[in-house]
């Protein structure tokens, strides 16, 4: 019984710990580059964009489909760095509390 009590008070805290950690990742910014910076994407750990920055050498009518390719690529990079930042927090909270096999991050 002891076991269950204390496997029960882990789960509030991981509960309690989650809910914090979701308030966090909000606040967690990563910049996703593409084109060796001509094109930048700016987003959350929730995967929240937040702002795009494109050089202007791309605002030609003839650069338009490098500059498609270019904010997908940024894009892609944001949203791998914000996945890490969000793995690197769900670790540092779920780290120390001794969850069974498959319970914890991948």
């Amino acid at each position: 019984m002891a076991d269950f009590l204390g496997m029960m008070k882990q789960a509030a805290q991981l509960q309690s710990k989650m809910q914090e950690m979701q308030e966090q990742l909000g606040n967690v910014e990563v910049e996703g580059i593409s084109g060796g910076g001509l094109v930048a994407v700016r987003m959350t750990a929730k995967m929240e964009v937040k702002g795009v920055k494109i050089d202007p050498s791309l605002m030609k009518p003839e650069e338009r489909e490098v500059l498609e390719d270019l904010l997908v690529t940024a894009h892609g990079d944001a949203r791998r760095k914000a996945e890490t930042a969000m793995q690197e927090k769900m670790m540092a909270i779920t780290g120390g509390l001794g969850l069974p096999p498959g319970f914890g991050p991948t």
